[in-house]
Formats: structure tokens, sequence, C-alpha cells
């Protein structure tokens, strides 16, 4: 007879699916969530500015997380989005200006919303007649911020609105501190920046004597024209209590900055950005309350997925509570384990039942066996005698040598006991015949 031959233990099967499931849970893990990267460039606005020192602030509380954040220094809001819609240009995060931005031109870019408000000043030397429109700077030598800059862009918008542009006016692409050195020098007559109050460059600018802050009168109007803009005032004195300056409220109207980062960033390295942005930018000052910023406001590009989040929930409890390295890690090990376990616990359960099948699936077999030869020896007589005696004992040799656990042993011991009384019925058989 034919030997049924050795069969693989079902914790084979079960181990192999393990494996197969856990090298598919990490192929889909290093596909999906591919790990936080260790250096993060942030493109922030020119050196020295209210941006650069925002950006700089940022790199400080990622390093406290093990992260690099490479602060990149450029000319500004222009540059800043060119920086971050160039895959290759290696930027993934950046300040950017309310109005110079249109989802359908940046697709692969999101906000993480509004981190603060930056005022338009126009500084200016007197002359004959105080200034209180832009129309009145026909004609004069203006400074509005470098090439790529969102000052530049926003000035040009704001002058453009006034009939004003560089056929009639000198329009001069200078940089912040270069503008304020030559409106204090007599060179120039007019500054436009749009900065932080704590920038140097109109810090300077605040502390000179000879230099006047413009007060917008028609600042509701601009509001109403471009509604990225807000109104906002300083308030009398603000400057220089002692000496009255400015000697009245400035109108002015502001630019609201966002923080913009490409659509593929790493969740966990948003919602650190949305964390540092709490500690950075939610203090209250001249412009803001406190805990005013950072906020969801849509200014011209959606708001990620994360940042939704964020500000309807805060934070993922496990990086609210863990370094960054352990929550992400704890995150993709769950993403592998979850469909493991929901898939192994079940397999867990039934493996005792099935390996109990098994062992007395290889025991039965044997008895099938026995049991052809108890037929044959039924229908062929004495005839086939000798030939049933060969297969019985390649049969019994199978049976002594086959193993099995201590708890199935009995199931042997009773196929060896009726293996011995078809060998006597066989050797009667024999002699009879």
């Amino acid at each position: 007879m034919a030997s049924t031959g050795r069969r693989p233990s079902p914790y084979r099967f079960i181990s192999a699916a393990v494996i197969i499931l856990l090298a598919f849970g990490a192929g889909a893990l290093a596909l999906l969530y591919p790990a936080v990267p260790r250096v993060i460039v942030m493109a922030t606005g020119s050196e020295g500015g209210g941006y650069a020192e925002f950006g700089e602030r940022y790199r400080q509380v990622f390093a406290q997380h093990g992260v690099t954040l490479t602060v990149r220094h450029t000319h500004g809001s222009i540059e800043n989005l060119s920086l971050l819609h160039d895959r290759d240009a290696g930027t993934s995060i950046a300040f950017v200006q309310g109005g110079l931005a249109r989802p359908q031109q940046f697709p692969d870019l999101v906000s993480l919303g509004t981190v603060s408000v930056e005022p338009l000043w126009i500084f200016y030397r007197p002359a004959q007649e105080p200034l209180n429109r832009l129309t009145q700077l026909r004609g004069m030598r203006v400074a509005i911020g470098p090439q790529g800059s969102g000052m530049h862009a926003h000035a040009l918008a704001l002058l453009a609105l006034n009939g004003i542009d560089d056929h009639n006016t000198a329009l001069l692409a200078l940089t912040p501190a270069e503008a304020a050195k030559q409106l204090i020098s007599g060179d120039i007559q007019v500054v436009m920046l749009v900065d932080s109050l704590n920038a140097p460059a109109v810090q300077r600018l605040l502390a000179s004597p000879g230099i006047q802050l413009l007060s917008l009168r028609q600042a509701d109007a601009y509001v109403a024209r471009l509604p990225y803009l807000s109104r906002e005032v300083l308030p009398a004195g603000f400057a220089d209590l002692a000496h009255g300056r400015p000697a009245a409220n400035v109108e002015m109207v502001a630019v609201k900055t966002n923080l913009v980062v490409r659509r593929d960033l790493p969740s966990p390295i948003q919602y650190l950005l949305l964390e540092a942005a709490t500690r950075i930018h939610a203090h209250a000052a001249v412009f803001q309350k406190a805990g005013e910023f950072p906020t969801a406001d849509e200014t011209d590009l959606p708001l990620s997925d994360d940042a939704r989040q964020f500000y309807r929930s805060g934070p993922p409890l496990l990086q609210r509570n863990l370094p960054l390295w352990l929550a992400v890690l704890i995150k993709q090990l769950a993403i592998v384990l979850l469909p493991i376990a929901a898939v192994g616990y079940p397999l867990v359960r039934i493996l005792p039942a099935a390996n109990a099948w098994w062992m007395r699936r290889r025991v039965y077999m044997l008895y099938g066996e026995l049991k052809l030869l108890e037929l044959a020896l039924e229908e062929d007589g004495a005839s086939s005698a000798s030939a049933e005696l060969s297969d019985l004992t390649r049969l019994e040799y199978r049976a002594t040598h086959l193993r099995v656990p201590t708890s199935y042993a009995h199931l042997l011991y009773a196929l060896q006991k009726d293996i011995d009384l078809v060998r006597a019925r066989l050797d009667r058989s024999l002699r009879e015949s």
C-alpha cells in the first residue's frame, strides 16, 4: 500500500501567515508612514527681519524634540512660495503673507493657519503738508521692499489703487535696513514696510526724531477693496511716551501671516509646528490679544487636515505626553500591530483546536489504512495474506515512529493494539492455508 508520508503541522502554516502579515505591515508602514525627517528647512525672510527672528525661535523648539530646523533667509513671501512649490528646493515650511497665493497655483501647499499680523508701516520725512493718503506719494522716491518680498507685492497693489506706478514715481526695491538708512539720511522720502513691530528697521525708524508715521485716513476703504487686509491702530505715544510720539493714533492696514507647508509634510511635524506656533505667537502685543494666534483662518490656501484636527482638539494624545520620537514610534508600531492582532487573535484562539484536529487526523489516517487491510483480508482470504502482512509491518513501523505530543499518545497505543489484532488474524489465515 502507498505511504501517506509526513505532513506539515498547522503551526507552520500559522507561523508563515504571521511572518507574511509582519512583512506586509512593515512594507505598508515604510510606504505610507515614512520615518519623521531629522532635518527640515524653513524659509523665513530677510536676515534681521521679524520672520527671521521667528524662525530662530522655531529652530530652538524643534531642537528640544531632536529635529534640526534649518532657517533659510529669503527676500520674503514671493520667494518663499516659489521655494515651497519647487519640490527639488528642499524647503518644507515657510512664512507667507496673505493675498499672495492661490490654491490653483499651488496645489501641493496647505496652510497651518494664521500666526500673526504684520502692519504696513509708512514712514516719511516731514514735508510742507502732513501725509495721510497714498495719492500724496506720487512723484516721490519711495522704498517698497526688495523683489520677491511680500511687502514689495503689497506696496505695488496699494499704490496701483491710487494710480501710482514706476512711470510717475521712483519705486525703489531696497531692503528694510537700506531703506531705513536712506530715509534717515534724506536720500529718499518714504519707506513702506510690511514687518513686525520688533523688526530692527521698524524700531530704528520709530526711534528717529525726524521721521513720522503716515496715518492712513482711508484704511477702511483699503480693507474693503482688499479683504486679506485688516485695520489696525498704533496708539498715540506708543513709540515714545515722554515725547508723545506719535502725537496721535495712527491708522494702519495689516497683512495676515500664514504658516504654510508642503502637503506631504509628515503629520507629527505639522503638529510640532502648531505646538511651537502656540508657544511663540500666543503672547499679547500691540496688534494682537493674548491667545489670538495661531488661528484657523484660511486666508489663501486651505487648512491641512492635521491643522483642522489641532484646532478642534489639540495635538494627539501621544505627542502631547511623550517625546516626538517615542510618539511616532508607538504610532508606527500600532499601525503595523493592530491589523496583525486583528487577524492573529482569532488564529491564536483556534490554534489548540486546530492542533488537536491535526494530531487526531494523523493517527486516523493510519487507521484508515488498517481498515483497508482488514477489508482486503475479508475479500481475498489467505491468498493475499502474505502481501497484507508485509503492508501491515510497514504500517506498524510508521505508527511506532509517528511523533505526537504526550497528550495524544493514547491514540497511538490504541492503534498499535488494533494492529496486533489484525496481525493475529493474518497469522491465523497463513496457518490455516
